[in-house]
This record gives C-alpha cells, sequence and structure tokens, in this order.
C-alpha cells in the first residue's frame, strides 16, 4: 500500500506550472495546483488500486490533484453520508466537484439522495455537484428504470433559472444526459427544454438552447434510432 508521502512526492514529481496557467484560463484556481493531468492521475490510481485511508490523506492535503486521485482510489462501499458532506463542502473548483462525482460519488448507496439533496443547497459548487452527480447517474446507472432518471428534470426545470456559471453548465449537462438515455427520455427532456426556451430567466433559455442544439441533433437521433 503506497503511503501519503511517497503519493504526493509522485504528484509533484509531475508538476508542470505551464499546465497550470493553462488551467487558470478554464476558472481553475493556480493555489495548490500541480498541474497534473487527468491521464496521470489515472493511471497512478490504476497503480494504488483501493485505498479508503489514503484517500483520506489526499483529500485533507489540500492540493488540487490530490483531491481529484482522492476520488479516483477511494471504495465507494466505505464512503459515508458524513464523508460526502465534508468532501463537498470543501469543493472550490468545478473540476475537482465533476471527477469526484464521476469517478466515485455515484457509485454509493446515497448517491441519487444526495444528488437530489445538493441540487436544492444555495452553495455554487454543491449544488453544482447534485447536478454532476444526476448527469452520471443518467448516463451511467444502467439498473435505473426511465421513471426514476426522468425524476431529474424536476430539479433541472426549478434550478434552470441560477445565473451563475458552474451552475447552469451544469444544470444543462444534466438535462442533455437524460435526453441521451434512449427515445422516451429524449422527448421527456425536449419537452423540458422547450418550456425553459419560453422562460423569462436569460439562463434558462441559455440552457434550454444548448441542450435543443444537442438533444435534437442528428447524431443523438441517429444513435438512439435503435431505442424505445
Amino acid at each position: 500500500m503506497a503511503g501519503i508521502d511517497e503519493v504526493i512526492d509522485e504528484l509533484k514529481s509531475y508538476a508542470n506550472p505551464e499546465a497550470v496557467r493553462g488551467m487558470a484560463r478554464y476558472g481553475i484556481s493556480g493555489e495548490q495546483t500541480l498541474g497534473v493531468s487527468i491521464p496521470v492521475l489515472r493511471k497512478m490510481a490504476k497503480g494504488i488500486g483501493k485505498d479508503h485511508s489514503l484517500a483520506a490523506a489526499l483529500w485533507d492535503s489540500g492540493i488540487h490533484e490530490a483531491r481529484i486521485l482522492a476520488g479516483m482510489v477511494d471504495d465507494p462501499t466505505l464512503v459515508t453520508g458524513e464523508q460526502a458532506e465534508a468532501w463537498v463542502a470543501d469543493l472550490d473548483s468545478w473540476d475537482v466537484c465533476d471527477q469526484l462525482c464521476m469517478n466515485l460519488l455515484w457509485l454509493t448507496p446515497f448517491a441519487y439522495d444526495k444528488a437530489y439533496e445538493w441540487a436544492g443547497r444555495d452553495e455554487e459548487f454543491v449544488k453544482r455537484a447534485g447536478f454532476a452527480l444526476m448527469a452520471r447517474l443518467a448516463w451511467s446507472d444502467k439498473r435505473a428504470d426511465d421513471e426514476t432518471i426522468a425524476g431529474f428534470l424536476t430539479p433541472i426545470k426549478k434550478q434552470a433559472g441560477d445565473g451563475r456559471n458552474y451552475v447552469k453548465k451544469a444544470v444543462n449537462w444534466a438535462l442533455r444526459q437524460v435526453g441521451k438515455r434512449n427515445r422516451v427520455l429524449n422527448r421527456k427532456a425536449i419537452e423540458v427544454a422547450r418550456e425553459l426556451a419560453a422562460s423569462e430567466s436569460p439562463s434558462a433559455r441559455w440552457v434550454a438552447a444548448d441542450a435543443l442544439r444537442e438533444l435534437e441533433g442528428e447524431a443523438v437521433h441517429k444513435r438512439l434510432s435503435g431505442g424505445r
């Protein structure tokens, strides 16, 4: 099992100041950021395997890439609701938020509950985490039925008017993922998007317009043509 100091030293060996400057252009703070790429982090995670204790230490380091790596190596069967709450409260960047949800939190038994709960919270990155979870679950939870996934459309409609950039983009992401799951959900998502397009909220109209471009597009309909 890898030790925390060993892993941090390896992360620092991959530090890329030029990449950090590039990340800043996408709204990612350079504070405690090393500029290590996601493919490198995935390779490290594969070598480490699942390690709940190490994940906690990586998260507590406060290093940007260490927190992404924490989500990759943690064991979702050992993650508690209290841990999830503490980690999302620490979020201060969209990429750590999304990676945490996509790599770890969607696999926890409370993923759906937290998706709904966080989507209704006010904190920007907590709310984004709620919709990032919905997006991942809509795309990847093959066991869920249409009714379960369609349930996401209610908070999507309710929160589409939030004009904060990282929130509205996550709402849009969730709407598009629901609509790309199958033809039934595609029709439901398009219906919601058309409702939002008539909204007085500029944010809701943006969410709608961007989603409709994809959901009514040829590529999505071609992919779904064999579905329901």
